[in-house]
């Protein structure tokens, strides 16, 4: 396996032990996790987590710090996230009463994870 290839299998690996490991966080806050690294035709959602009456898209992000995990999703990436939230909450019935809210959950060395709702308020 050649270097580049590698770095993108490790890569792959760190980010579904961050996913897994923010499931657990959700859940032990009362999330119910409906889905992990959910395919849409506008993105791909890390988690899909409900709680009363929000659905929250979740993208987990692993920084150095959480203000570069905020930092590292772009504008267009939330805009694709949020109406992928919207489309699947309209396609299945028992979440078409939800909110649907992009959330973050920031993990980084040495710090317990940091679950930011709707961490890109309006933006």
């Amino acid at each position: 396996m050649n270097a580049r290839a590698e770095r993108g299998s490790r890569a792959r690996l760190s980010g579904r032990r961050s996913e897994a490991w923010a499931a657990v966080w959700l859940m032990a806050r009362g999330y119910r996790i409906l889905g992990f690294r959910l395919k849409t035709p506008q993105a791909e959602i890390d988690l899909l987590a409900k709680r009363g009456d929000v659905l929250a898209v979740v993208e987990v992000k692993s920084r150095a710090t959480i203000e570069a995990a905020l930092e590292a999703v772009s504008f267009d990436q939330r805009d694709r996230l949020r109406r992928a939230g919207a489309s699947l909450a309209a396609r299945r019935p028992s979440l078409a009463r939800c909110g649907v809210r992009l959330d973050l959950l920031a993990l980084a060395p040495g710090r317990l994870p940091r679950h930011i709702p709707d961490a890109w308020k309006g933006g």
